[in-house]
């Protein structure tokens, strides 16, 4: 009569078609360049893993502590379930009688409540399932849906949260204590107490032990673990919060759009992220704005409450390196880093100047056009009006337009290697009427400028009208680094999904401007940095070049320069958020000779002076 039974409940207890939704949802977690865990999205704190990149030291150390007969069993122990069911009658909870198949039952599809029914369905599921699923598929299941403790789900998650690396670089020594978790990580934890700790220890042991019995472990191996292995203080994996949601927002925003992502995949999780972004590039330039940031609201509390400080960092390749987004993602969304709302001024010029090496001159309509070099003399006065071939240049209000210098300052004939160290602005509101304000515009988009932050195409277009982003800017500085080829910037190196690479294409470099052109733009630079900073230049290793940028407004003030093969922008400005998005007047927030940019620069670039 019970065989009879038994067959009847079997055959009428079918495996449920949907997975718990714990048992499916993963996060996310986003490493930095060198390979360690930066941050992780998702409600649930799970990655899986294939069982193939578990080691089989540590699987077996997972068998020999919850299941050694695994492989041999039908799915069910029934002497556990006998167990499991007397002490249930008899002291009202059930303790035991659990194969990793009924476990792995347990996680995926039925739920936690401790009651004969739950006990019952889980040993005929699990029969069932030891039929249909292979052995293997059953334990990967299972290393991928237990709990862990430190809010992990899954032996990957565990071995990073306890160990701080992957699992298929943990030991049979470490698989030994992960064990012990599934017994009870609140009980076994060796962080939270001295009995937690003497609990592990013991539980270690005896696992490594276990293991030479059923023969996964030879003597002489076991011999090597004498000394149990003391895991991390704290989970290393949730550094979220200030700069790193901000790098995680750009990551991600990338990620889904190169790689074909939809919202949909990207949130059920799951996802390695591998990004570009340097640990140690971005601690120092966060210190170097907050230290500006202090200083600001030291000095003028006032101005200092709408101040706005967008910064980053990207390598010649295209690798963005660092990002400054704002004070801290959780109260301001808004990253500074990647905003086009104010005009880049003067920090623009070197793309006017590019452009002009490239495509050179025209005095009039009818002739070829000319080659200029640095040495090309322009006139560096106040107050001169702007010429096209036909004559002056008239706005749409009828009026002529004439192009003028910060403080009105008259230079008379300069070069324009000359006029782009002293920041002389005439000659270049010239030279991009002469080149042809196209040829300026395609210059700069070449450069890397997103065509929708390229100012009117109207004289004022060479004086920077243009609305970058800190990330286009200093990715645009790059292009003179590279010899004038162009890499897109990016933040995500390689994806993976549950340990298998998901295709990305990675950007390489394109040919922007001329090779000569780039190398004159560099080595102009080099001198403008060379005069305004003396001292850092006599003490930096390395080529380093770099500009001012101010506008006639003053409601932004720029500083964008390479180190060797790194360029680095820095906007500081002024919104006020709550009323609008028009720039406001800076109010002194730049410092004198615009050294607020200039200081957050150097201090994100090295030691510079």
């Amino acid at each position: 009569m019970s065989a009879l039974l038994l067959g009847i409940a079997y055959a009428a207890t079918d495996i449920p078609d949907d997975l718990n939704t714990y048992a499916t949802q993963q996060d996310n977690v986003y490493f930095w360049a060198d390979g360690t865990p930066m941050a992780r999205t998702g409600w649930v704190q799970r990655q899986a893993m294939p069982l193939n990149e578990v080691p089989e030291g540590v699987r077996w150390a997972v068998l020999a502590a919850e299941n050694a007969s695994f492989y041999s069993d039908s799915g069910i122990s029934v002497k556990g379930i006998s167990r499991a069911l007397f002490r249930t009658l008899g002291q009202g909870d059930t303790q035991g009688g659990s194969t990793i198949t009924q476990q792995y039952v347990k996680n995926v599809y039925l739920n936690q409540n401790q009651t004969i029914g739950r006990k019952f369905t889980e040993a005929m599921i699990a029969l069932k399932l030891d039929n249909r699923m292979s052995k293997d598929d059953i334990l990967e299941g299972y290393l991928n849906t237990s709990w862990f403790g430190r809010g992990c789900y899954g032996i990957q998650r565990a071995a990073q949260a306890y160990y701080g690396k992957d699992v298929s670089r943990l030991d049979a020594s470490e698989g030994a204590f992960l064990a012990s978790l599934l017994k009870g990580a609140g009980l076994y934890d060796p962080t939270l107490s001295r009995a937690n700790r003497a609990r592990a220890v013991e539980r270690w042991s005896w696992t490594l032990d276990r293991m030479v019995e059923i023969g996964r472990l030879t003597k002489a191996e076991r011999d090597k673990f004498t000394k149990f292995p003391e895991p991390l203080k704290s989970n290393p994996l949730y550094d979220t919060g200030e700069q790193t949601d901000y790098l995680v927002e750009v990551a991600s925003q990338y990620a889904r759009k190169t790689a074909k992502i939809s919202d949909k995949d990207f949130d059920l999780g799951g996802y390695q992220v591998y990004t570009t972004f340097d640990r140690a590039r971005e601690r120092k330039l966060a210190d170097a704005v907050t230290k500006a940031r202090k200083k600001a609201l030291k000095d003028d509390p006032s101005a200092a409450r709408t101040a706005h400080y967008g910064a980053a960092s990207v390598a010649a390749d295209g690798r963005i390196l660092a990002v400054y987004g704002g004070p801290d993602h959780r109260t301001q969304g808004y990253n500074e880093s990647n905003s086009t709302t104010v005009p880049a001024g003067s920090a623009f010029l070197p793309f006017v100047y590019a452009a002009g090496l490239d495509h050179g001159v025209r005095k009039s309509r009818d002739v070829e056009a000319t080659r200029v070099t640095g040495q090309t003399l322009y006139d560096g006065d106040d107050d001169v009006p702007v010429m096209t071939p036909e004559g002056p240049y008239w706005d749409r209000s009828g009026k002529k337009v004439y192009a003028s210098n910060d403080g009105d300052r008259s230079y008379g004939q300069i070069s324009l290697r000359r006029a782009l160290e002293l920041s002389v602005n005439t000659p270049f509101m010239q030279l991009g009427m002469d080149t042809g304000l196209d040829n300026v515009r395609a210059t700069a988009e070449a450069a890397g400028l997103l065509p929708a932050s390229i100012g009117a195409q109207v004289p004022a277009l060479s004086m920077g009208t243009s609305t970058p982003s800190a990330i286009r800017m200093a990715g645009g500085y790059t292009t003179f680094i590279a010899g004038g080829k162009r890499t897109e910037p990016y933040s995500v190196r390689r994806i993976t999904r549950n340990g298998i690479g998901v295709g990305l294409h990675i950007p390489t470099p394109t040919r922007a401007i001329g090779s000569v052109a780039a190398e004159e733009v560099t080595s102009a630079l080099a001198d403008t940095f060379r005069a305004a900073h003396p001292a850092a230049a006599a003490s930096a290793v390395g080529r380093v070049a770099g500009k001012a940028g101010t506008n006639p407004d003053d409601t932004a003030s720029w500083y964008v320069g390479t180190h060797d093969f790194v360029s680095t922008a820095v906007v500081v400005y002024r919104i006020d958020l709550a009323k609008s998005l028009e720039p406001l007047p800076l109010k002194g927030l730049a410092g004198t000779d615009d050294s607020v940019p200039y200081g957050i620069w150097s201090g994100a670039m090295g030691p510079l002076g």
